[in-house]
């Protein structure tokens, strides 16, 4: 979860997305992916699931801490799975756009986005930004997480 501690070694994956707003009227997508991850993740080794999304919702008391552990845990994960189900009025995503300009290139990254979200035409971009660097694009959560486990289990292959 934010800011604790990141491991020093074993598969991770990264969940990277829209973060809803504290009691807002949309739920969090991300306890759908960790238990996604984990009843598809078969390797020898523990999965780490870095969330971005603080414990029992307390928030970073400096901005700069937040940011700073996100990038840290982005650039240690062995894959970002990208998940984003853009919705303008309560999910906007923008800072996820900037980390997935910042991370499509990395060889890491798997984009997932719901052609059912509310703004599924502002995730166009996105996508052919993914197509035109390799990054597999696909429609479901499921199919997502797959993707991402499969990056790691290509990684441990080498």
């Amino acid at each position: 979860m934010a800011r604790e501690p990141l491991p020093a070694h074993g598969p991770s994956v990264f969940l990277a997305g829209p973060t809803p707003r504290l009691g807002g009227p949309v739920e969090s997508w991300r306890p759908a992916a960790t238990t996604e991850l984990a009843a598809q993740w078969t390797g020898p080794q523990p999965l780490t699931v870095l969330s971005p999304e603080s414990r029992g919702g307390v928030r970073a008391a400096h901005y700069d801490d937040q940011v700073d552990w996100e990038t840290e845990a982005r650039a240690s994960a062995d894959a970002i799975l990208f998940w984003i189900p853009r919705d303008l009025t309560h999910m906007p995503g923008f800072t996820t756009n900037v980390e997935f300009g910042l991370d499509v290139s990395t060889g890491k990254a798997v984009l997932g986005c719901p052609p059912d979200c509310p703004n599924p035409e502002r995730n166009r971009y996105l996508i052919y930004v993914a197509q035109r660097h390799g990054v597999p694009v696909f429609t479901t959560l499921t199919e997502t997480a797959t993707a991402a486990l499969a990056l790691l289990t290509a990684k441990s292959s080498r």
